[in-house]
């Protein structure tokens, strides 16, 4: 992706009551209808790639101190749909922080009904409305010294890239209150793969039945640093403005707040990393994160394209092949449509260690709009219109 010159600082920081009325405005869905969508196994295939982010990075806390007790900041934490996650876990206590209002009041009323389920024996938690690209997070915790062993966030880092000096308040907020040897971890979309999927399109869009992506901008050469939007539509469930992630920028940044990046994956190659465990496995399974091919009788598959299961039903004749198989039991695999794995592997994952707790007042966060700063970072961090 390329960097135009002096344009490091565009984006103005003017959508973020357009995502927080997007997000108020989405109705809490009950799992018949869930199931119904065109893109239930795609949500929940993304949500197994969380589960076993999340896992894997409480494994390797607990690797260094089995006895430790476990916080976590879950930033951008939408309706709680990560709360059970979070049980699973087996932390201590987990701070939720949104921009939605009506999306926090929903995950803490679904909290409360998860605590009064367990008979008051789960992790304490507290639920904060606030913009997690703008507002300081540390001076609205209901324990002014609150520390974190992991920071969390999902599918949402991308709207602190709107502008340069959201991207440092959201990293302040990552790094102030995190312990060092602790992780930053999220998913977010992946800015070389939605720039050369837009490069290979005939128009500014790009997508299929389940999701597209439109770029506002008719030169699909250059892009600046922050400031990037494109829209996307996905099924039902987002409809709003973002911002492309430009990744050797936010190393560089992360790094000034003491954060080492040591992973960053595509989520088709994070899948085919993970399958292989025996829980990941069983979790895949348990949250019906791939569609059976052929479709279960009695069930009609999600997409009645074909082609959609071209690779599924060339998978299954090897199989068949290869294998002798009771005629009565015929073989099913598990799979997403076409259509499904296109809107997935846009995304990728990434992990940040805390490795030093770094002077803050060095960091000019509030009203950052120095264009000389952010060309600094620009240098330093790669982006100095090479491809990423």
């Amino acid at each position: 992706m390329a960097a135009v010159p002096g344009a490091q600082m565009q984006g103005s920081g003017d959508h973020a009551q357009t995502v927080a009325n997007h997000y108020n405005r989405l109705e809490e869905s009950g799992l018949e209808q869930r199931s119904r969508s065109r893109i239930f196994y795609l949500r929940n295939f993304n949500n197994w790639i969380k589960s076993v982010l999340i896992a894997r990075t409480l494994e390797k806390l607990r690797a260094k101190d089995p006895q430790k007790t476990v916080s976590v900041l879950d930033l951008c934490s939408g309706k709680g749909g990560d709360l059970l996650k979070w049980k699973k876990g087996n932390i201590d206590y987990l701070v939720c922080a949104d921009i939605a209002a009506t999306s926090v009041e929903q995950s803490e009323s679904r909290y409360k009904e998860n605590l009064q389920r367990e008979n008051n024996r789960l992790y304490g938690a507290e639920f904060i409305v606030a913009d997690c690209t703008k507002d300081r997070l540390k001076e609205k915790y209901r324990h002014r010294g609150q520390s974190f062993d992991l920071v969390s966030c999902h599918f949402s880092f991308h709207y602190c890239f709107e502008s340069y000096a959201q991207a440092l308040v959201m990293l302040r907020n990552v790094s102030e209150c995190l312990r060092v040897g602790g992780y930053f971890i999220g998913t977010t979309p992946n800015s070389n793969e939605l720039v050369r999927r837009l490069r290979n399109s005939k128009g500014n869009t790009f997508g299929n039945e389940v999701y597209s992506i439109t770029f506002p901008q008719e030169d699909k050469t250059n892009f600046p640093l922050f400031g990037a939007m494109y829209n996307f539509n996905l099924e039902g469930v987002v409809d709003c403005p973002e911002f492309l992630v430009y990744f050797p920028v936010l190393e560089r940044l992360a790094a000034r707040f003491g954060l080492k990046l040591i992973k960053k994956q595509a989520f088709a190659e994070y899948f085919k990393d993970n399958v292989g465990h025996r829980e990941s496995l069983t979790l895949l399974s348990a949250m019906q994160a791939l569609e059976p091919f052929p479709s279960v009788e009695g069930t009609e598959p999600m997409s009645n394209k074909a082609e959609d299961y071209k690779f599924a039903q060339e998978l299954l004749s090897s199989l068949s092949e290869s294998q002798s198989h009771d005629q009565r039991r015929p073989p099913r695999i598990g799979t997403l449509s076409q259509a499904e794995w296109d809107a997935a592997t846009i995304y990728l994952i990434f992990v940040f260690e805390k490795v030093e707790d770094v002077s803050l007042a060095s960091i000019p966060v509030a009203g950052a709009k120095s264009s000389d700063e952010a060309s600094n970072v620009n240098r330093q961090g790669g982006g100095d219109g090479s491809s990423t």
